[in-house]
């Protein structure tokens, strides 16, 4: 059994949790990193003192919630908090035309340079949505000075995929690698060392095709296997050198 991180889940919204979680450490899971929204950080924060050791919060906001009138207070709750947060996250950019209809560029950038900004302050790493959005997303945490990021589940160019990587950020593997070329490609070309294992828990994959399903922590193996075929080495160099990097790059 390897030991294994799930960088990116959403706890809150898993109905049979304590069933979930006996199956992400029969798994091999050691840590999960749970990203949370405004309004799930309590949650969230009761579900890591249920399981300390195991669950680690990270505080974010993602583009697909974002309001207006709720900047001032959802960004004071986060820096009065953020010491008992792992990272920043999820946070990030969403072009697609639903997500534009309620947040337009313009807020969802404004919105992610202070989270980035927060994330710089108290050396926190950042956690990334930045679905048809990856160059202004890349561009945002360069120009914020972080030097911790993952684009999480990264479907986009080659080109802004070579910027992540020259500027040492990292990509997460989920196990859409399975069956997404966008999202195996840029697999196949981030370097081994900027690789991280998650599941984004609880989101349905390969949906409307067959063998669609449900993800919890314990698919991270999923992520793996896809991840080791791909990359052409085994499994269990996968899983050190991904839990590794986790280790380091949250500081666990």
């Amino acid at each position: 059994m390897y030991r294994l991180i799930d960088t990116h889940a959403h706890l809150e919204e898993i109905a049979d949790l304590e069933q979930v979680v006996a199956d992400a450490k029969a798994a091999g899971l050691t840590a999960i990193i749970a990203m949370t929204d405004m309004a799930s950080h309590a949650r969230t924060l009761e579900i890591a003192a249920c399981y300390p050791d195991l669950v680690y919060p990270a505080f974010g906001w993602h583009p697909w919630d974002i309001k207006e009138p709720e900047i001032d207070a959802n960004l004071a709750f986060i820096r009065g908090n953020i010491t008992r947060a792992m990272a920043v996250g999820e946070v990030g950019l969403d072009y697609h035309k639903r997500v534009r209809a309620k947040a337009d560029k313009d807020l969802q950038k404004r919105v992610l340079r202070e989270l980035l900004k927060i994330a710089k302050e108290h050396d926190k790493p950042a956690c990334i949505h930045s679905r048809y959005a990856w160059r202004d997303a890349f561009d945002l945490v360069r120009e914020a000075g972080l030097t911790k990021a993952v684009f999480h589940w990264y479907t986009g160019t080659s080109s802004v995929l070579r910027d992540i990587i020259d500027n040492g950020y990292h990509i997460s593997v989920t196990p859409a690698v399975e069956y997404h070329e966008e999202h195996r490609r840029a697999v196949k070309e981030t370097p081994l060392s900027q690789l991280l294992l998650e599941t984004d828990s609880p989101v349905v994959y390969a949906r409307g095709r067959e063998g669609e399903f449900e993800a919890r922590p314990s698919d991270v193996l999923r992520s793996l296997r896809g991840a080791a075929s791909l990359k052409g080495v085994s499994e269990e160099e996968i899983a050190e050198a991904t839990t590794e990097n986790a280790k380091r790059f949250f500081g666990i």
